[in-house]
């Protein structure tokens, strides 16, 4: 009885880490939202995973990417690594942070969290990598019809608002398209990657990329009139969503399965609508609300083509090595 009981205090504690994940990741919509109210969105991206990355790199010199998984040390694994972490970091960001100079948090928080797993899905299906099974089919039609009715709602806005939100969340589904590319190619370009030492490298490859790109910017900054709860928020951002988030999503991993949580990833749109709301003032029309409804559904029924798994099993599952799970990191 006590072996039982403390699996299953493993297992607890390894979904308290991922839950707590998943509120980083949805807290980063609305903290990234006040950041570049401050500074231009391409010097609020590259400050945090610059920050994120320095953080990363620091975690990967102390832990050395685990005793245990492969050392990543050709050249031409760093560079697979850092292609993928173009396409994941730099681009995603790119336009995560793109959006948000445009966008309320709140659109961002549901269309891409959301809008990804369905865009990937579909993707894998168009290619033949993936069965279209019916209910993956129905889910991902669902998710068409819930994203075209939460575009539609942004005009229920108002005038002088609509036209900004409206590029905003179509930057966003960028966004969503750029993550859905790099959760394909991670799998295929990471097999065999330790999974920290694969998205530190990613991370720093991306934040130079954003670090470059922020340079003709930089002037634009009015650096003097940040406020200290500025760059709280920035250094939060680089500490939380960035880098501790990959690590409590890498503890949980070690005990419960791929599945379960790709499955806790749909909860970032609750944390992120509720810190945009709470903190931000921010809200939903009625058909965007419709909508984002709509498009949680299908999305759930794409990924999980309806099934869901019980876990009666007590037993604690082997640590899981695949390296495509690091996809659903830096996903905010």
């Amino acid at each position: 009885m006590p072996k039982i009981t403390g699996r299953r205090s493993e297992s607890a504690d390894a979904h308290l880490y991922l839950l707590m994940t998943m509120a980083f990741f949805g807290s980063a919509f609305a903290c990234s939202k006040v950041v570049v109210g401050d500074v231009p969105h391409q010097v609020a991206a590259a400050l945090r995973f610059g920050g994120g990355a320095v953080i990363l790199v620091a975690l990967l010199a102390l832990w050395g990417g685990g005793s245990k998984g492969k050392e990543l040390t050709s050249w031409r694994e760093v560079v697979r690594a850092g292609s993928v972490g173009l396409v994941g970091v730099f681009a995603y960001n790119l336009f995560f942070f793109w959006g948000l100079s445009l966008a309320p948090s709140i659109d961002g928080s549901i269309i891409v969290p959301v809008l990804s797993p369905v865009l990937t899905t579909g993707a894998l299906i168009v290619m033949g990598w993936e069965a279209a099974s019916p209910a993956r089919l129905c889910g991902l039609a669902l998710g068409v019809v819930g994203a075209a009715a939460f575009f539609v709602g942004v005009g229920d806005t108002g005038s002088e608002l609509s036209g900004s939100r409206l590029t905003g969340d179509f930057i966003f589904l960028l966004g969503a398209a750029s993550w859905a590319a790099y959760s394909i190619a991670s799998k295929k370009v990471l097999v065999g990657m330790n999974p920290l030492r694969a998205t530190t490298y990613g991370t720093v490859a991306g934040a130079l990329g954003l670090i470059i790109l922020s340079i003709p910017s930089l002037p634009e900054t009015e650096w003097s009139s940040l406020t200290g709860s500025t760059w709280m928020i920035i250094i939060y951002l680089a500490v939380g969503p960035t880098a501790a988030a990959y690590v409590f999503y890498y503890r949980g991993l070690r005990v419960v399965s791929p599945s379960t949580a790709t499955i806790m990833m749909f909860t970032v749109p609750v944390f992120g609508v509720t810190c945009s709301v709470i903190f931000l003032d921010e809200s939903f029309t009625g058909l965007q609300l419709v909508g984002a409804v709509v498009m949680i559904v299908g999305a759930l029924l794409a990924v999980t083509q309806g099934r869901f798994r019980r876990s009666g099993n007590t037993s604690v599952p082997r640590p899981v090595k695949r390296t495509d799970d690091s996809e659903s990191l830096q996903q905010s």
